[in-house]
């Protein structure tokens, strides 16, 4: 397995195949199926109409006509002289991103370009097509977002395919994505409302997912992949993992390991079999990193503390504890209960045992009980007034069998047992 130093990193869907080989690094970019998920699922054509090994080798011509034929006027297809136009020639003034995949231009389209169409900023990604990946990972987009409709998942607007060309529109997240705004040194602290918000959002995203009547595991969710509107509201994109869930008495998918190191769940990387408690371990590294403000996997920080989740355990078993590790950034304007809940709430998502782990029903009903808590640390004398570096890099001293390492003490990790949430 190797690490990336990209956030974005393009995969060949696994909506197919099953392999007995090892892909693991920091990506994105595949889509996902459908069923009556919930009411917010718009009906559509069956997923099935469109077949990746039917597609994979056509030319464009074919390819337009098939998307064309199966959603039409949900999806506009876009020439690629009009995406080279409202991008400026994909203008690194213009670039949003960039990763494996090829990079994302932020243009904007008028309602006179296509009837129906209304004048918003949209995304532009453009697609790095070498080989059958990229374009494997265009089309899973199309066909899984295509049907996929939710506030709580970016919508994409449309497409483009011209000869080699892959190009994917969707509506613009003027906010970014969650991981700039929780470790990005330039960008202003996240206060705690907006991090339980944005909780909530990607937990109502995930559930939609889940909830299909053959749900869909997402496999690579991460604060990266979670774009923010203008109201902080979170939105799941980049798909590229995304598979189906198990059917009938199957109680797994068994997959290539594929997902980003510190999010994937230990039993799919140690076996390649996926559910979609596998998300939910996902799940509740994310919380953890609301909680703390580290990211799920930091090489720059001590050996000890390069993994959040074993660093972090034994800090949230105690409420005393778990302040000292609770962003120091957020200077005591945070629930003393909403915090604390939420780490035993995270403690059950990354369980051991995936038999063991919420449900994103339950998840949303547990966030939702926070909303509106007033219990803020600073006020009940539960902020400790310390500098922000020594709150940062402060070594404390949970129970447990330290080792004295270049002057640094370090403690091991201790197991901790599941703690029931309370509803």
């Amino acid at each position: 397995m190797k690490d990336s130093s990209k956030s974005w990193q393009p995969f060949i869907t696994n909506c197919c195949s099953v392999e007995d080989q090892t892909v693991f690094n920091n990506f994105s970019r595949c889509r996902t199926s459908r069923s009556d998920f919930s009411k917010n699922v718009t009906p559509s054509p069956s997923f099935r109409h469109l077949s990746f090994s039917d597609l994979s080798q056509s030319s464009s011509m074919r390819i337009n006509e098939d998307i064309a034929q199966t959603f039409g006027p949900d999806l506009f297809d876009f020439k690629l002289s009009e995406l080279r136009a409202i991008t400026q020639n994909f203008s690194s003034n213009f670039l949003l991103g960039e990763g494996g995949f090829g990079t994302v231009h932020k243009g904007y389209v008028d309602d006179n370009m296509r009837c129906g169409m209304k004048a918003q900023a949209v995304a532009v990604k453009l697609l790095d097509i070498e080989g059958l990946q990229g374009h494997r990972e265009w089309l899973a987009e199309v066909i899984f977002l295509g049907q996929l409709r939710h506030p709580n998942l970016v919508k994409l607007i449309g497409y483009c395919c011209e000869e080699e060309e892959r190009l994917l529109v969707y509506e613009f997240m003027p906010r970014g994505s969650l991981e700039n705004h929780l470790f990005k040194r330039i960008s202003v602290c996240l206060p705690w409302g907006n991090r339980l918000k944005i909780a909530i959002g990607a937990a109502k995203g995930l559930a939609f997912l889940h909830g299909a009547d053959k749900p869909v595991i997402y496999r690579d969710f991460k604060t990266s992949n979670i774009l923010l509107d203008s109201d902080f509201n979170a939105k799941l994109s980049d798909f590229g993992l995304a598979t189906m869930g198990p059917e009938g008495s199957n109680t797994h998918v068994t997959t290539r390991v594929m997902g980003t190191y510190g999010y994937a769940a230990p039993e799919y990387v140690n076996t390649g079999h996926l559910t979609t408690k596998s998300d939910i371990y996902s799940f509740g590294v994310v919380l953890i990193e609301l909680l703390t403000g580290k990211r799920a996997m930091d090489k720059t920080r001590p050996k000890s503390e390069q993994y959040l989740v074993d660093w972090a355990k034994p800090y949230m078993t105690s409420s005393r504890r778990l302040r000292c590790i609770i962003d120091p950034r957020l200077t005591g304007q945070y629930s003393v209960r909403g915090v604390k809940e939420m780490a035993v709430l995270a403690l059950n998502c990354v369980n051991l045992n995936p038999k063991d782990r919420p449900k994103m029903t339950e998840i949303i009903e547990t966030l939702e009980g926070f909303e509106n808590l007033k219990d803020m640390a600073v006020s009940c004398g539960q902020w400790p007034v310390v500098s922000r570096k020594t709150a940062r890099d402060a070594v404390f001293s949970p129970k447990g069998r330290k080792e004295i390492n270049g002057g640094h003490i370090y403690w091991k990790e201790t197991p901790v047992k599941n703690i029931k949430v309370k509803g």
